[in-house]
């Protein structure tokens, strides 16, 4: 806590005993607890004592109890209400506990005795603007520049405020009067900003070059007359700017990092296609201008991953790491990038070390799992969500996927005892926990055994999530299983209208309920469907298609 100036003790130390200062001492090296003990053993022989109330109040603030605080500052306000500080504080206070009109009050009854508090018409210029009071924020400007003259944060304020109050003229001339006088590198660029929102492109233009005159590397500038290239499709010139911009180590590479990230998000991906040996180049030059900078690496990492360059991106990310590898951001950035490119064996081996260099963050034994499980080794994935039983167990979310991945990876490995027990463990925390519910279900009828108990656990599946057409797959066929095809036929329908026609086992399903209700022609039409986008999911369909139907004479 930032105490701010105190009150001169010469005079205090003179009313009270010396505890007084020793308090005051205690504060100041943070001990509220102690400071409060004191002030309050104070107070019952100095009940009127605006000091004592004073810094009890910022006490108990340390000691974040915000209302008694409140009672004491106010106090002291009442007891000397020309203080400052008292003021000053309570206003902090108030502001703290949101109640911003009492801070409003406080602030301009302070400005009535303390009109060249600079500061105070700082922080009611703010307030005003949060609350949009744009007239009173103008005319709190205007007090502030008249006591410390103009400047470029006040002319940028007061073009922000007039622009909100839909006085657009008042605003670009705020900007024009102020660069005449000084000839402003920024006040340029913003009215670059202006003329370019305006689709003035030729003044904005004129505004930026002159701001780059004043300032060559003036980022703002760079970086607006490279938009109205852009926007006025003069392509050479823009990628002219920008290697400018890329290639200059006197800049920093935050805002290069920051406009590749645009690029990779923002921009039209068929246009960075096109354009692709361009930004290329403007990658290699921010890569040569800061060869060991995270955030260029980092986000040339995302720009090659997102151009489908996965060998590039592995190159920048790994190369991020290996420079920085106590780097939180630089590890998960890779982490994640391995997963989406699908390179199991890198992320097995990063996604391990990142779990055991930070044990309290999950994801990293998540993916450390679904590395495990893409490379087959289903003993690892395991042992992973057994560690996340052990390190996160008042976890309720983890816990549940931990025993539901240990029940999936005993069913890879044909435990099936091992699977149900794990699965119940997951009931037992939450007996509607969907995914379990699902495959427990899925995996007992795929076992013809307990189909009943198995169309019970489905049918809270679907009671929960009525449109998931995996739930709905399950569902419909334990009831095929049972010969209720008739009404298997209702959740199937149901599922082809919420994405089960993607799904190449769904559509099979559905056939075989048709075929047993000897609706030929249909079933016919969903396994054409199923033969062409099979792509291994389901084996021999062709030919046990071929068999079925031309047992009835429709192949």
């Amino acid at each position: 806590m930032i105490i701010g100036a105190l009150i001169p003790l010469g005079s205090v130390a003179q009313e009270v005993d010396n505890r007084l200062i020793d308090a005051v001492t205690l504060l100041e090296n943070g001990d509220y607890a102690k400071t409060r003990t004191i002030l309050n053993t104070l107070l019952r022989t100095e009940p009127d004592n605006d000091a004592i109330y004073y810094y009890l109040g910022l006490s108990e603030i340390g000691l974040r109890d915000f209302d008694r605080a409140e009672e004491h500052l106010r106090k002291a306000v009442e007891l000397d209400g020309k203080n400052y500080w008292y003021r000053l504080h309570l206003a902090s206070l108030y502001e703290r506990k949101g109640e911003t009109d009492l801070v409003v009050g406080m602030y301009e009854e302070i400005l009535k005795e303390f009109p060249d508090k600079s500061d105070v018409h700082f922080e009611l210029l703010n307030l005003y603007l949060r609350q949009k009071q744009f007239d009173k924020a103008l005319s709190s400007l205007d007090a502030v520049e008249n006591r410390i003259g103009t400047n470029e944060q006040i002319v940028s304020t007061r073009y922000e405020i007039l622009r909100a109050m839909d006085r657009p003229d008042d605003a670009l001339k705020a900007l024009m009067d102020y660069n005449a006088r000084y000839s402003s590198a920024p006040v340029l660029s913003m009215i670059g900003d202006y003329y370019l929102s305006e689709f003035k492109d030729t003044l904005a233009l004129s505004s930026y070059k002159e701001a780059l005159e004043i300032q060559s590397d003036y980022v703002p500038a760079l970086l607006g007359e490279s938009e109205v290239y852009r926007t006025t499709r003069m392509y050479p010139q823009y990628f002219d700017v920008l290697r400018r911009f890329f290639g200059n180590t006197s800049i920093s590479p935050e805002p290069k990092a920051v406009y590749l990230g645009n690029v990779t998000r923002s921009l039209d991906p068929k246009f960075v296609r096109r354009y692709l040996p361009q930004y290329d180049s403007l990658v290699l030059l921010g890569r040569t201008a800061h060869p060991k900078d995270s955030t260029i690496l980092s986000a040339a990492g995302m720009y090659y991953f997102t151009t489908d360059r996965k060998d590039s991106a592995k190159v920048c990310l790994s190369r991020c790491l290996e420079l920085y590898p106590d780097s939180f951001p630089a590890m998960a950035t890779y982490v994640e990038a391995l997963a989406y490119m699908q390179d199991w064996k890198t992320l097995d081996e990063v996604s391990a070390e990142a779990s055991r260099k930070y044990p309290k963050e999950g994801a990293f034994l998540e993916y450390n799992s679904m590395a495990a499980y893409n490379l087959k080794d289903y003993e690892a994935v395991i042992r992973n969500s057994e560690a996340v039983l052990e390190r996160f167990p008042g976890d309720t979310a983890k816990v549940l996927r931990a025993y539901s991945s240990i029940g999936d990876m005993y069913h890879e490995l044909g435990d099936e005892k091992a699977c149900y027990k794990a699965y119940d463990k997951a009931l037992k925390i939450n007996k509607n926990y969907a995914p379990v519910l699902n495959n427990y279900a899925w995996y007992l009828c795929k076992s013809g055994k307990l189909l009943k108990k198995a169309l019970q656990m489905s049918k809270r599946t679907i009671d929960a999530e009525p449109d998931n057409p995996t739930y709905l797959d399950t569902y419909g066929w334990i009831l095929h299983l049972l010969g209720k095809d008739q009404d298997a036929k209702a959740y199937f329908k149901h599922a082809m209208l919420y994405g089960g026609k993607e799904s190449t086992v769904i559509l099979c399903h559905y056939a075989e309920v048709l075929y047993a209700l000897k609706e030929y022609d249909l079933a016919k039409v969903y396994w054409q469907q199923a033969l062409k986008q099979n792509n291994g999911e389901v084996l021999r369909l062709e030919e046990n298609v071929k068999k079925k139907l031309e047992a009835v004479g429709k192949w």
